[in-house]
């Protein structure tokens, strides 16, 4: 193996599992351990893999990598198909949550086919939240701290039209001990009775947010502007919450 150019040695690496990149080969010897820390390495990774980043954005192609392979949805049961499980610090004003089946009543298809249910409000606000461990996640602690990925968060609402309603969004940025290091709170929305029932996305990335992030709270709700009795609030779903490469 000593005797291997570089880049045959960094062919070989390459058919690796990434962690046992990081936590087997690169203790081998000082050679090994600059190839895996290397941009060579992991620019191959990503090139077999598919991953795709612009040269001009290559500051950490390990980063990129693992980040790449990560991201997923954080949000659990963004769509209602599981009732209102994982979702926590419901408040049920009104007639309370409710899951129904897209369009549904004076409503609109979802834009995505895959999205089949949303939740929908009463009368009176109803709010509800998740709380993403990120490291629970696999979001290790120097990651969050000294990379600071971007973190893109979104939500769709919209209103039936014959009802109008009113729609909020919040997410913040944790800490160890639950302290607001960042925090995105959109304008209440209002929707006019007599709408047209389309859905809208609503999304704020979090950059730069300094170190020690580790859970994201995020919460969403809504009510109905004529208080009805029933479930003529605002629709929600398909949430995200991604931590971007």
């Amino acid at each position: 193996m000593e005797s291997l150019p570089e880049a045959v040695l960094i062919q070989i690496l390459a058919s690796i599992p990434a962690v046992d990149l990081v936590l087997v080969c690169r203790l081998v010897c000082c050679q090994w351990k600059n190839l895996v820390d290397g941009a060579a390495l992991w620019i191959l990774k990503c090139q077999q893999e598919g991953l795709i980043r612009a040269e001009s954005d290559a500051e950490n192609w390990q980063n990129f990598y693992f980040l790449s392979k990560k991201r997923k949805n954080l949000i659990k049961n963004p769509c209602g198909e599981e009732d209102l499980e994982h979702w926590g610090e419901v408040e049920n004003g009104g007639d309370g949550w409710k899951i129904e089946e897209l369009p549904g009543d004076f409503g609109k298809d979802f834009p995505r086919e895959e999205v089949h249910k949303y939740f929908v409000t009463s009368y009176e606000w109803c709010r509800k939240a998740q709380i993403i461990d990120l490291r629970a996640e696999g979001y290790w602690e120097e990651l969050m701290d000294t990379t600071q990925p971007k973190i893109m968060v979104r939500d769709w609402y919209a209103g039936r039209s014959d009802a109008g309603c009113l729609y909020e969004l919040c997410v913040k940025l944790l800490s160890e001990n639950e302290d607001v290091l960042a925090e995105y709170k959109s304008e209440t929305v209002t929707i006019p009775q007599d709408n047209d029932a389309s859905w809208t996305e609503i999304s704020h990335t979090f950059s730069n947010y300094g170190r020690g992030v580790r859970f994201v709270h995020f919460e969403h709700g809504g009510q109905d502007t004529l208080f009805w009795k029933g479930w003529y609030g605002v629709r929600v779903t398909n949430s995200s919450v991604t931590v971007e490469p």
